[in-house]
């Protein structure tokens, strides 16, 4: 699902409009980006917590040129689901085996 299948679906069970409902999310994806950013996690009850990861600093190799790469402590977003959000997706009879995901390496 895409965000404008979500939008699709949103729109359709509430009689909201599809800009409103698009206005909604990207407020909310804002609000997330920019709370993680200023170091302060997010927790939606029922849902899941949107927080931040401490990453150690650590030694990389860069394989082509068969040298060492000093990777600084950083931190990045993470997101936890809920006990309720992991016993739905458990319990779901509609999930029949793993869906395809596709990496995106971007890093």
């Amino acid at each position: 699902m895409r965000k404008a299948d979500l939008i699709n679906k949103i729109s359709e069970k509430t009689g909201i409009p599809k800009v409103d409902v698009l206005v909604t999310l990207e407020t909310m994806f804002k609000e997330v980006k920019s709370s993680l950013a200023m170091g302060e996690n997010l927790y939606i009850r029922g849902f899941g917590s949107f927080i931040i990861k401490k990453r150690a600093a650590k030694i990389g190799r860069n394989i082509k040129r068969n040298t060492s790469v000093s990777i600084p402590e950083h931190f990045i977003p993470a997101f936890k689901p809920s006990k309720e959000f992991i016993h739905d997706v458990k319990t779901s009879p509609n999930i029949k085996e793993a869906p395809e995901v596709k990496e995106d390496n971007e890093d």
